[in-house]
């Protein structure tokens, strides 16, 4: 899988955990610890990725791009925001 298939795999992972919690799930610790949590795994994972980017490597810069990725969907599926209006305003920045 790739691009956007992958995203919208993973998304709907992290809408199912909220709809159906299950005790020993990630994504069901960060939806119970609420909004400051996974917020302030956003600003963690941006700050990774930051130092990532100063080492040079590839594969930290990647690692650390998904983990970032990944806490946004989790914030994205608190929200009730749908993946598509991130492609959506993608797609409209492009005009």
């Amino acid at each position: 899988m790739v691009g956007a298939e992958i995203l919208n795999e993973v998304y709907s992972v992290i809408l199912d955990r909220k709809l159906n919690p299950k005790p020993e799930s990630y994504v069901c610790s960060l939806y119970k610890a609420g909004e400051d949590k996974i917020l302030e795994k956003i600003g963690e994972e941006a700050v990774e990725l930051i130092l990532a980017s100063k080492t040079n490597s590839q594969d930290k810069i990647v690692f650390e791009t998904a983990d970032l990725i990944f806490h946004t969907l989790v914030l994205f599926g608190s929200k009730g925001i749908p993946i598509e209006a991130v492609f959506e305003e993608l797609k409209r920045r492009r005009k």
